[in-house]
């Protein structure tokens, strides 16, 4: 019981930090939750049938391939578990009437990230013990964390704009690019040293994170200084 609430607790931490940078017009909790639940199962299931057709199709025969391990990072994993959450995020949440700012597309793209981050987490921490749910806490399952703000950011402008598909991809390939760029560098530990890449694109996710989180928290539809009806 104490490893699975290590496992869930960073996911739930990171959740409520989200959930109170939605300063103007919270989200129905309803909504959330089965964002969290798709994530969890959904993506999961997803992902791992895509898993099967990528590594029957880009199987490493040479784990000491540094072109075959940035295959494996950026298309196989990362662009995988992305599609797998942007697509619940594209076809449940972005169509609602609830998903009113750009803000939440954070919102939903966070809950439906950790959704997947919970069942993963769960996985290798009771398989992995304590040592495992420490450092997944400040690693991996932040960094979904902020997979899932970047293409958030994206989406939530995506839903407002005449480039929808454009924003919409550019979420997702951001997302990719900074789990395929963490994932990478942790896969070609064999050479020493290099794992500090992963650790670096996860700082510079965090910070671009928060950035995306100001910038759609002062644009917030709801904000009483960007709505003039709010002074009338």
């Amino acid at each position: 019981m104490s490893l699975l609430l290590m496992a869930v607790a960073p996911i739930f931490v990171i959740i409520l930090y989200i959930y109170f940078q939605d300063k103007f017009d919270k989200e129905p909790k309803w909504l959330l939750f089965f964002s969290f639940l798709l994530g969890a199962v959904g993506s999961i299931i997803i992902v791992t049938i895509l898993y099967l057709i990528t590594g029957r199709l880009l199987p490493i025969t040479d784990e000491f391939s540094i072109v075959q391990q940035f295959i494996q990072a950026f298309v196989v994993v990362a662009l995988a578990e992305e599609f797998s959450k942007y697509i619940i995020v594209k076809y449940f949440a972005q169509t609602r009437k609830a998903f009113n700012e750009p803000y939440d597309g954070i919102m939903y793209a966070v809950m439906v990230s950790m959704g997947f981050a919970c069942t993963e987490n769960i996985l290798y921490v009771l398989e992995g013990g304590y040592g495992v749910a420490i450092l997944r806490a400040f690693t991996a399952v932040p960094a979904h964390a902020t997979f899932g703000v970047l293409m958030g950011y994206y989406m939530g402008k995506a839903k407002f704009s005449n480039n929808r598909f454009s924003l919409n991809m550019a979420g997702l390939l951001l997302a990719t690019l900074f789990h395929g760029a963490y994932d990478f560098f942790l896969f070609i530990n064999f050479i020493p040293g290099i794992s500090i890449g992963a650790f670096v694109s996860l700082i510079v996710a965090i910070i671009l994170s928060r950035k995306a989180i100001k910038i759609h928290q002062r644009n917030s539809y709801f904000k009483p200084s960007n709505n003039p009806t709010e002074h009338v």
